[in-house]
């Protein structure tokens, strides 16, 4: 059983869906979400490789905080084509109190099952996270 200092458990699916978006890119983003009864984090949404940023953005809620993970492509100044997996603590300044504390502990645990991200942003409002901070993380 999970405590607050080790964080909640992760669901074994959260564990595969990130491989696959991390070595078969079958997914532009993944959402994932606490679920408290289970004691767990459980995968909420995945995108599609076609969905946009935008997409992305739009499946956080204005009042509930979220892990995410985003596969962002860009160009090199060289311009070649690369990506990075940026992982999201998504942490608004309107969600409750006891989930923040809930997500902040289990943070660490989390990003240790679901290894392999290469940048990690922590967001409390959707400018935190913008295309422009995206794109200036990768240089």
């Amino acid at each position: 059983m999970a405590n607050a200092a080790s964080g909640m458990a992760v669901h074994d699916d959260c564990k595969l869906k990130f491989q696959e978006l991390k070595t078969k890119r079958s997914f532009r983003f993944i959402v994932f979400k606490i679920e408290e009864e289970q004691n767990q984090v459980i995968v909420e949404k995945l995108g599609e490789p076609t969905e946009s940023y935008e997409d992305f953005v739009a499946c956080l809620p204005a009042d509930e905080c979220r892990y995410a993970v985003y596969d962002f492509d860009f160009l090199t100044e060289e311009n070649n084509p690369k990506s990075r997996i940026f992982f999201v603590a998504w942490s608004p300044d309107t969600s409750n109190v006891r989930s923040k504390m809930i997500y902040a502990s289990s943070k660490d645990r989390f990003k240790t099952e679901l290894d392999g991200f290469q940048v990690e942003l922590q967001a409390t409002d959707p400018t935190e996270m913008g295309l422009d901070v995206f794109k200036s993380r990768v240089n």
